[in-house]
């Protein structure tokens, strides 16, 4: 299936980095990793620099599928408020995650500053309420980050539009936010991996999933056979083909860019990431060129040709609704495009094992806003659970939360 419409900007602007190899014949490694996009290089990158043989495949060109049209907002703030996930799993769980997304934004930094240039930038992130009936859910969640040391300013009105220069009722500014891009930092990763002996193949597809005592076996489409101790599967959306039913809705989400826009129109902007409290939300950044990146108006419509259909509408009204706010803001899109991703009903990852495949065939499903964010989190989760090690998250992330119930 065809994950994006229109033209992505980090593929236009990158074009295809670099070429791997297809597997053809019979192989094995110790982990294999099914999904080439920014969530399998961040776990293959994880496991490899931790003495694990990994071997990643890819059905598509790296990068080619939902990374090429993400829109890359890192933020500890997760699309469902942490009063909400207290209410539903207990306060500990919701700061736990909170928390994680706001050490996974220095860990990838940190994992950015040694890779060649992924335009890695630490941002602000402006929380604003959308309409007057939001300003109190997002006073409670203003008073409960508060509450467990997350730094973050409470701006009224008038403080929205002095500095930001848009009419708001409220808002929360935080200071753990970041950009970056999310395509070349795959394909560095990936070229690392290669270097510290891991394997990369792009154009080859997974028939078939057979799990035994001893590991799993990987039979490809070209009948070729792929034998491991654990496998990973990290392929977006996609990934709930191997489930007996979906644990996410498919939602497709918009977005367009500008050309580079002078500082003085892009003002706090420059370094700010705003996103709003309506559902779906609007959300817009800057690249480090100064071009303006803005999507949203997300639906349920995962037909491509129909999505395909619908790209030049949505930007218009993403673009309306940007000159809305700043009136003396023109926007004229110069790429605009839209992206097929999952979304699970609690706005938290899956990471781990489910029973309908066994202990050996482990999921990676960042789904949700905070992708990337759980993506790095999902690494070391997973390394620790093909370790055989604990982890804070183990089970807040996995198949099993359903279960836990409110607390």
């Amino acid at each position: 299936m065809d994950l994006k419409s229109g033209y992505p900007f980090w593929a236009v602007k990158n074009g295809l980095l670099k070429t791997f190899p297809q597997l053809t014949r019979d192989h094995q490694s110790e982990v294999v990793v099914i999904g080439g996009g920014i969530t399998g290089a961040l776990i293959a990158d994880e496991l490899s620099r931790h003495g694990h043989h990994v071997v990643v495949l890819e059905r598509r060109d790296i990068g080619w599928g939902s990374t090429s049209a993400s829109t890359a907002l890192l933020q500890y703030e997760i699309d469902t408020h942490m009063t909400e996930l207290a209410r539903r799993y207990g306060e500990s769980n919701a700061v736990l995650a909170y928390q994680a997304c706001a050490d996974a934004i220095g860990e990838l930094e940190a994992l950015a500053a040694g890779m060649g240039d992924v335009d890695f930038e630490r941002q602000q992130s402006l929380y604003y309420a959308s309409n007057e009936e939001d300003v109190l859910p997002l006073k409670e969640e203003f008073a409960l980050r508060q509450k467990h040391g997350f730094l973050a300013t409470w701006l009224e009105s008038d403080d929205v539009h002095a500095e930001y220069g848009f009419q708001a009722p409220a808002a929360i500014l935080t200071q753990v936010a970041a950009s970056m891009d999310p395509y070349r930092m795959a394909y560095q990763l990936f070229e690392q991996l290669v270097q510290r002996g891991g394997e990369v193949y792009d154009r080859t597809q997974v028939e078939r999933i057979t799990p035994d005592e001893a590991g799993v076996t990987l039979t490809l489409t070209s009948n070729a056979k792929l034998r491991c101790q654990n496998v990973i599967i990290a392929a977006g959306y996609e990934s709930q083909t191997w489930l007996p039913q979906a644990v996410a809705e498919n939602r497709s989400s918009y977005a367009l860019i500008t050309d580079p826009l002078p500082p003085e129109a892009l003002g706090k902007l420059r370094h700010t990431m705003i996103w709003e409290s309506a559902r779906p939300y609007l959300y817009l950044r800057t690249t480090r060129d100064g071009r303006l990146l803005v999507g949203g108006d997300d639906d349920d419509e995962d037909i491509p040709e129909q999505r395909d259909g619908r790209v030049l509408g949505k930007a218009e009204g993403l673009s309306r609704k940007i000159e809305a706010l700043w009136p003396d803001m023109v926007i004229n899109p110069t790429f605009s495009w839209a992206g097929t991703f999952a979304e699970t009903d609690d706005g938290l990852p899956y990471f781990g094992p489910h029973d309908s495949l066994g202990p050996k065939v482990h999921f990676a499903m960042a789904y949700g806003g905070n992708g990337i964010s759980y993506s790095m989190i999902g690494a070391k989760l997973l390394r620790a659970i093909i370790e055989g090690k604990p982890h804070p998250l183990a089970e807040l992330f996995s198949f099993k939360r359903l279960t836990l119930g409110s607390k």
